[in-house]
């Protein structure tokens, strides 16, 4: 452990923030309904983000402010709003793993949109995601059932949102910091009018309540995103994908712990098929990512082997 590179270590850290996260969610909801904790959290977590764009000299304009609306509307309004929607009505564990589910959306609308085919391990990953997918929602049970479709929307709408970011910027030139900030704060506005149109409940603003919305709002969203960025710079992407792997393991091995959750059997089947599913999706992942090094960089691979041998 002590010989971790600062790289691995942010990324322990980061699955950390992100995972307990989840429990501190939970808990705000407590004291705030669902939508006003979700404009809340992202309202603020989009200022931050513009402090520190401002304290790098960055430009605060948005670029392509329609796309950007759009891309927040599914990416803030509808994802932030249905995963805070789902805590407020079920457990930590099962919403995060059912959420987690994004990139087999991803997978599925890719192929139609940007027609991008399964292959190799997808083949395997994807009917063990789904048939995690079916034990963990539990269709036969209609209150789980019910339950369960809120975290499974917000992973669809977060799926989208990947792949129309995939979409814009082939045309138009974004920093990804921005790019985040603005759409959180247009996707936060929807959220606001939401709660204002069918909230009927007062915001306890008890100390708890303070400290875990500056925790969600900036540690998780603008702290973590800083974290992700400087990850991404000095890991391989697969690397970085598999460590993130751990956010929702993280979160409903937390809640079992803090909360008391316990999932049953079933879900729990459920849900250790779809982990399963997601490592082989991005141990598929670091393969594409070492194949295409290779091809595009192959005096390193070769220099590499003679060091190798020469040890």
């Amino acid at each position: 452990m002590a010989h971790l590179s600062p790289a691995v270590w942010s990324l322990i850290l980061l699955s950390a923030i992100w995972g307990y996260n989840w429990l501190v969610m939970k808990e705000c909801l407590r004291f705030c309904p669902p939508f006003e904790f979700a404009a809340l959290r992202t309202t603020i977590g989009a200022m931050s983000l513009f402090v520190y764009l401002a304290l790098k000299g960055s430009k605060l304009k948005p670029r392509a402010p329609v796309q950007t609306f759009i891309l927040g509307f599914f990416s803030t309004t509808l994802c932030i709003g249905l995963v805070t929607l789902s805590l407020h009505l079920g457990a930590v564990g099962k919403t995060a793993i059912l959420v987690y589910i994004m990139p087999f959306w991803v997978l599925i609308l890719a192929r139609p949109i940007l027609s991008e085919r399964l292959y190799g391990l997808h083949w395997i990953a994807v009917p063990l995601a789904f048939l995690g997918l079916v034990l963990t929602l539990e269709p036969w049970n209609l209150r789980t059932l019910l339950y369960g479709i809120p975290p499974v929307l917000a992973g669809v709408a977060w799926a989208v949102s990947v792949i129309y970011t995939k979409i814009i910027r082939k045309n138009i030139e974004f920093e990804l910091i921005s790019l985040t900030a603005w759409q959180m704060l247009f996707g936060a506005i929807p959220l606001a009018l939401t709660a204002a149109l069918i909230s009927r409940e007062q915001i306890h603003w008890t100390p708890y309540f303070v400290v875990g919305l500056v925790y969600s709002a900036v540690i998780s969203q603008a702290v973590a995103l800083a974290l992700w960025f400087y990850i991404l710079q000095e890991l391989p992407a697969g690397m970085a994908s598999l460590g993130t792997l751990a956010t929702p393991v993280l979160g409903t091995l937390m809640a079992a712990i803090q909360l008391g959750e316990r999932p049953t059997l079933t879900e729990l089947s459920g849900m250790i098929l779809i982990v399963i599913g997601l490592i082989l999706l991005t141990i598929q992942g670091m393969v594409q990512v070492e194949k295409l090094n290779r091809y595009l960089f192959p005096f390193n691979y070769k220099k590499r082997g003679r060091v190798e041998d020469e040890r």
